[in-house]
């Protein structure tokens, strides 16, 4: 799964990876997003616009925002089964900036955190899904990221990990006139990232209100 993830790149610098036409938020660095969290998000309308939607995916269909804090993940295996996804997975596809995630390993009461990213460090979008509740005095727009299982190189910290789309895979995955589900799940396949490089990093990300650079810094030998 993916519970906690970073994204501290500049605004320039996102918009130029993800090929930005529109810009409808500011971007500031968080070495702790978690779960609830107004995330940065690429989306195409008529254009590619990047904004701001909740982590945690709330149904359109849905009583209340409660369901919204327990699918901040969707298994890509499902995707076009599971009622809260199937329409999202053809009609409402996004991309989650990020430039890191956090994954934990180790006995209950005492796993070590460590921090994942790309081997060149650059920003990166999960695939997601995204969605418009009406049920209260304002829409609230939400996401989830979709995950997979892990590849080769990080499946020794967890056996699941976000499904982090190549950057030629961007234009088909945002297109609003892609309904092809055999289409998405290929890209999902053979358009997904599975090199990775990791490393240790401090316990103080278990705590969301520690969000600093500090929360990637690799441990060394002897804090670890």
């Amino acid at each position: 799964m993916c519970g906690r993830f970073v994204n501290h790149n500049s605004l320039s610098k996102i918009e130029k990876t993800f090929n930005v036409d529109t810009v409808t938020c500011d971007a500031v660095e968080n070495y702790n997003v978690a779960p609830e969290q107004e995330v940065l998000s690429v989306i195409r309308y008529s254009d590619t616009r990047l904004g701001k939607l909740h982590w945690g995916f709330v149904p359109h269909w849905s009583k209340d925002l409660s369901m919204g804090i327990r699918m901040i993940n969707a298994r890509s295996e499902t995707l076009s089964e599971k009622p809260s996804f199937r329409d999202a997975f053809e009609k409402r596809r996004c991309l989650i900036v990020a430039d890191g995630f956090y994954e934990w390993k180790g006995e209950k009461g005492n796993k070590q955190p460590w921090y994942i990213t790309l081997p060149e460090d650059a920003p990166f979008g999960f695939a997601g899904l995204w969605e418009i509740w009406k049920g209260g005095e304002s829409e609230y727009k939400s996401c989830t990221i979709i995950t997979t299982d892990a590849s080769e190189s990080i499946k020794g910290i967890h056996h699941r990990m976000p499904v982090v789309l190549k950057p030629e895979a961007y234009d088909s995955w945002l297109d609003p006139g892609n309904h092809n589900v055999e289409e998405l799940n290929r890209i999902l396949k053979d358009g997904a990232v599975n090199d990775f490089k990791y490393y240790p990093v401090s316990k103080r990300v278990n705590t969301v209100r520690n969000n600093d650079e500090k929360c990637i810094a690799p441990l060394e030998k002897n804090e670890r």
